[in-house]
């Protein structure tokens, strides 16, 4: 018995009726906690972990009131390691007799677990999303997942015992199988993109992974391969580089794609000697689609013009939209001259204008529509895209401020003159910084050459090239914004000015017109930042009058006239310049809480020699005093033209004949000399 005993794998233990171990059978000791023969004699409390000691005694009183059998599994931490036992714990007694302790034969089933567990891990795998198909070492089909199933349409009758070449979509080449299968021979196994066909015959990307299976003696046994239908990826790939690269409105080219394609051009402008040619077009007045029709028509009249700018143009040509109502096209691979192919850009320009002639229906609206074209050609391969798109955007601002239809080609001219534009914005941001600004004075006199008034105007200084003209400065405050910071700084020099005069003897009835910019006479914040100048400067505000323009009426007359009415109930007067060159209706005027009209001085220089002119001049004064308003006429340079204006009824004048715009100190010396001389002075 003892040798049967010492010969079990398992291990066996002794527990008397007190749970003592009274003996011990462990071929490998080191799945014991302790020696053998410390543990005889000792309760196992005190030897097991307390979690399975207290487990032990669940099953240790069962056995011993039930005098049955039970298989109990647990599991054990042996140094490093944890290891599981099942254990069957029998009574050693027979139902009558007395309790003598249990017999626990215990088999280490650690393996049987780790398999168990690995089993259950595959099985779930195999149910897993992605297809399975496991085939036998010759390549036929053994069995297939749900997933795999659901993916290609077919059923486990129709694929098991069959070769997977069944799926091949014909797409891939006898190459591209031979490296797949050489790859999964030499390291076991390739993944990558295949097309396969689906039962109904539909073809589709997966991605595919082969794997090949050895067993311990290093024979091939199976194939496993898993896959998963990449169509919807494939799909999102497909409209993520549609939305990159294309238009979402007209499906052609977009900007990004576009600029690539110009790289592309220049790459093979410098390796074959070809030219090429940039053609921006800009739709004229499109604004105006838009607003009368609605987005949604001016949508579709893009869509339209897109189609016609298409038909007109070659295989070769890329077509693209940059954004908005600007289109663009590449004309790439012209062999010749940059002169044939300025020749052909402008041949494909013109059809591409001639393509608007004919109205265009949107559903049921009809409208007509004309671009202007800028061109550029694309000649010098160490020029950047970027660069020659700003060379025929350039082209186009010409051809736009041309008017409606017009074409235009870079001319190396504007380009220099966007430098000089560029660098001059550049100092005018620094010119409110460094101080550069200075307020000059032109004298506005009544009909004895008095002066009454005077109107600042703005001068810069350049630290490089002296005075600036108004009209290279004006027009760059407006377009970038600066005109809101520097006009407040010319109307707060104007008041300090009036505030200072009003407390000098012979200056304190002069007036001081300052011009407000209709942009910054539509800012909301307008009237704050004028009433803060008001306070900063404690001027006299019924000597001040502020200038503008018919433009401003243009749009939100209402706004326009709140504001001035806001103005008026301080005291400050308001004068109607350059009347007549502009919006000129006559329901405003009299609607506008204005002072005084003045006469634009392209009116006044031609009284004399122009009959039209001079009754334009002559109607004007009329209005105005049919209206009540005061009159004064600018641009006044000879006698003859004073003298024809007050035989009409204008009796106030500004102009080169009075005095040309000064400095503060030269103003002030002119009025100081038209004062009368003290009694006795010419006696001294």
């Amino acid at each position: 018995m003892n040798a049967l005993i010492h010969s079990l794998q398992d291990l066996v233990f002794v527990f008397d009726e007190r749970g003592r171990f009274s003996y011990i059978h462990a071929i490998e000791t080191d799945k014991l906690l302790i020696n053998p023969h410390q543990a005889i004699g000792r309760h196992y409390r005190d030897i097991l972990p307390a979690g399975l000691a207290h487990s032990f005694d669940t099953v240790f009183s069962r056995v011993k009131y039930t005098r049955q059998a039970e298989v109990f599994e647990y599991p054990l931490d042996l140094g490093p390691t944890q290891r599981y036992f099942q254990a069957t714990v029998s009574p050693l007694a027979g139902d009558t007799e007395p309790f003598k302790g249990v017999l626990s034969v215990t088999r280490d089933i650690t393996d049987a677990k780790q398999a168990e567990v690995e089993l259950r891990i595959a099985a779930a795998a195999f149910q897993a999303h992605l297809g399975i198909m496991v085939t036998d070492a010759r390549g036929n089909i053994l069995k297939v997942n749900d997933t795999f199933k659901r993916i290609t349409g077919y059923s486990d009758e129709e694929v098991v015992g069959k070769n997977p070449r069944m799926f091949s979509s014909g797409h891939h080449s006898a190459l591209f199988y031979r490296r797949l299968w050489k790859s999964v021979m030499s390291s076991g196994s390739w993944e990558g993109e295949i097309w396969n066909q689906r039962k109904n015959g539909e073809l589709f990307p997966e991605w595919l992974t082969i794997s090949a299976v050895h067993d311990r003696n290093g024979s091939l046994t199976h194939y496993v391969a898993t896959m998963s239908d990449i169509s919807e990826r494939k799909a999102a790939e497909q409209e993520i580089h549609q939305l990159a690269f294309y238009d979402p409105l007209t499906g052609f080219a977009n900007r990004r794609l576009f600029i690539d394609r110009i790289g592309v051009a220049l790459k093979e402008l410098n390796r074959h000697q070809r030219c090429g040619a940039l053609i921006l077009l800009d739709l004229d007045s499109f604004n105006h689609v838009n607003d009368t029709l609605g987005h949604h028509i001016g949508d579709r009249l893009l869509q339209s013009v897109a189609r016609r700018f298409g038909q007109m143009l070659r295989d070769t040509d890329t077509l693209a939209r940059l954004g908005g109502d600007e289109f663009a096209v590449l004309v790439e691979g012209v062999d010749g001259s940059p002169r044939k192919t300025q020749a052909l850009a402008e041949h494909i320009a013109s059809k591409l204008m001639a393509a608007l002639d004919t109205p265009i229906q949107v559903g049921d609206e009809q409208a007509s529509v004309t671009a202007s074209v800028g061109i550029t050609v694309m000649a010098d391969s160490q020029r950047s895209a970027d660069d020659y798109l700003q060379q025929a955007d350039m082209a186009l601002s010409q051809a736009k401020a041309s008017g409606r239809r017009g074409l235009r080609f870079f001319d190396p001219s504007m380009q220099a003159a966007l430098l000089t534009r560029v660098k001059l914005e550049s100092d005018l941001r620094l010119a409110l910084v460094h101080q550069q600004w200075q307020l000059h004075y032109q004298p506005q006199v009544d009909e004895q050459g008095r002066i009454e008034g005077v109107e600042a105007l703005l001068r810069w200084h350049h630290p490089e090239r002296g005075l600036v003209s108004p009209g290279e400065f004006i027009p760059l405050l407006e377009s970038t914004g600066l005109i809101n910071d520097v006009g407040e700084w010319v109307l707060e020099a104007a008041c300090h000015q009036l505030a200072a005069w009003q407390h000098q003897p012979g200056f304190e009835q002069l007036t001081i017109s300052v011009n407000i910019s209709p942009l910054q006479f539509r800012e909301s914040d307008f009237l704050h930042r004028v009433e803060q100048v008001f306070q900063r400067t404690r001027a006299p505000l019924e000597r001040l009058k502020l200038e503008v323009t018919e433009t401003l009426f243009v749009d939100a007359r209402d706004d326009a006239r709140d504001k001035m009415l806001s103005l008026k109930a301080r005291g400050v007067r308001f004068s109607l310049d350059d009347f007549g060159t502009g919006y000129s209706s006559l329901a405003y005027l009299a609607q506008l809480p204005l002072d005084q009209l003045k006469i634009d001085q392209s009116f006044v220089q031609q009284v004399l020699e122009s009959s039209a002119n001079a009754a334009i001049v002559e109607s004007t004064i009329a209005l105005a005093k049919s209206l009540n308003l005061d009159v004064i006429a600018e641009g006044v340079e000879t006698p003859a033209h004073q003298a024809w204006l007050m035989a009409h009824g204008c009796h106030a004048f500004q102009g080169y004949l009075f005095g040309r715009p000064m400095p503060v100190e030269e103003m002030e010396q002119a009025v100081r000399a038209q004062r009368p001389s003290p009694p006795g002075a010419q006696g001294a």
